[in-house]
C-alpha cells in the first residue's frame, strides 16, 4: 500500500483491491467492506469511531502472522499440539466463519452473480453447522481421550476406571473416520467452480472466492496436521499406556 497519509483517503474498494487482508481487518473492527466500497478509509472509520492508524496497524500485524510448520509442532508434546488445534477451531468458529458469513448473506447488487450467491445462502450456513458439529465432536471424542490417557500415564486416575480405557474404540478408528470429514468444502467448490472468475467480476465477489479459497487452504492444512501428527502422537501415547496398564496389573 501506499503511505499512511494517502491510505486514509483512498476508497475502501481501491485499498481492498490492492490488499485483501484489509477486507478481515475490517471485518474485525465490525466494518462489511462491502457495504462501503466507495467511501474512504477516513470516512467509514469516523462512522464506527475507529482511528485509522489502528485499523493500519492491525493490517501490519495481520500480514507478518504465521502459523508454525509441521516440522515445528512435531517437536511439540501432544498436549502442545492440541492446544494449538483448539486455538485454531476458535480462530475459525470466532473470525473466519463469522466474516464468510457476513459476506455470503450481505454482497447484493452483483448482477449475474446474484443467483450463485442465493444458492451459497442455502449452502453456505449447512456447511458452517456440519464444520462446527466436527469440531465439538472432535474435542469432545479426541481431545477428551487424550487427556484421559494423560491422566492414566500420569497415575492421576484409580486402576480400576483406567482399565476402561481397553473398553473405548481404539484411537485409530476415530482416524479412519476423521479422514471421511477431510473434503467439508467439496459442495462450494463445485457451486463456485473451483473458485473461477472472470477478470472484470465485482471486487466483493472476488473477495468472497478468494477467502473461500484460502479457508479451504487452511483446513487442508489443518486437516493433515490432526491426520499425519495428532493421531500418529495418540496412538502412541495408547499403545504406551495400554502398555504400562498391563504391566501394572500383572504386577497385583
Amino acid at each position: 500500500m501506499s503511505s499512511s497519509e494517502n491510505i486514509e483517503k483512498r476508497s475502501i474498494a481501491d485499498l481492498v483491491s490492492e490488499n485483501y487482508i484489509l477486507a478481515g481487518v475490517l471485518h474485525y473492527f465490525g466494518i462489511s467492506f462491502f457495504e462501503y466500497e466507495k467511501n474512504s478509509l477516513e470516512e467509514v472509520c469516523a462512522k464506527f469511531k475507529v482511528n485509522p492508524s489502528q485499523v493500519i496497524s492491525e493490517l501490519e500485524n495481520w500480514a507478518i502472522k504465521k502459523d508454525p510448520t509441521s516440522d515445528e509442532l512435531y517437536l511439540h508434546p501432544i498436549e502442545v499440539l492440541v492446544g494449538y488445534l483448539k486455538k485454531k477451531h476458535r480462530f475459525f468458529v470466532r473470525q473466519e466463519l463469522p466474516f464468510l458469513s457476513s459476506m455470503v448473506n450481505g454482497i447484493v447488487g452483483v448482477g449475474s452473480f446474484e443467483s450463485l450467491l442465493a444458492d451459497m445462502r442455502l449452502m453456505f450456513p449447512l456447511f458452517v453447522d456440519d464444520f462446527i458439529h466436527h469440531i465439538h465432536e472432535e474435542e469432545a471424542t479426541l481431545f477428551n481421550r487424550i487427556v484421559f490417557l494423560q491422566d492414566i500415564e500420569q497415575h492421576k486416575v484409580p486402576l480400576n476406571d483406567a482399565i476402561d480405557v481397553f473398553k473405548l474404540s481404539p484411537v485409530s478408528n476415530m482416524a479412519t473416520e476423521h479422514e471421511g470429514h477431510d473434503d467439508e468444502m467439496e459442495g462450494i467448490r463445485k457451486l463456485t467452480s473451483n473458485y473461477q472468475l472472470p477478470p472484470n467480476s465485482p471486487i466483493s465477489v472476488k473477495i468472497l472466492y478468494h477467502e473461500l479459497q484460502r479457508f479451504e487452504r487452511e483446513l487442508i492444512i489443518h486437516a493433515k496436521i490432526e491426520n499425519e501428527l495428532l493421531f500418529p502422537k495418540a496412538e502412541e501415547l495408547e499403545k504406551e499406556v495400554k502398555r504400562k496398564l498391563l504391566a501394572r496389573i500383572k504386577s497385583n
